[in-house]
């Protein structure tokens, strides 16, 4: 457990910016070469480095380099961290609002 949480941080931490955010957005349509992606954003070659390379340590992309090009693809089954979180969490809320409608709900139990 204490190694998906880790996973999880790590994913929730690249998620964080929104820079890292469009880049995982546009991956999701298909890969894309850094020069490409770079073009999106107004900063430096080396500043959108650290963007693709926070990703990629996280497990969101994989890089290949191919002679001079790098292309990022998206990975997918990382993202699936997110959305099973997600879920474990829209689960445990449901329940607490389905206990508290009950609770709300319930007829009042008549004193003697």
């Amino acid at each position: 457990m204490a190694q998906c949480s880790s996973q999880l941080d790590g994913v929730f931490v690249a998620l964080a910016d929104p820079t890292r955010r469009a880049v995982v957005r546009r991956l999701g349509r298909g890969s894309a070469s850094v020069g490409e992606l770079a073009r999106e954003f107004p900063m430096t070659l080396p500043s959108f480095m650290k963007h693709v390379r926070t990703l990629e340590a996280n497990g969101l992309i994989r890089t290949v380099k191919s002679g001079r090009v790098r292309t990022c693809v998206l990975d997918r089954e990382r993202l699936a961290l997110v959305d099973d979180w997600l879920a474990e969490q829209r689960r445990t809320w449901e329940e607490r609002t389905d206990r508290l409608e009950q609770f709300v709900t319930a007829p009042e139990e008549s004193t003697p």
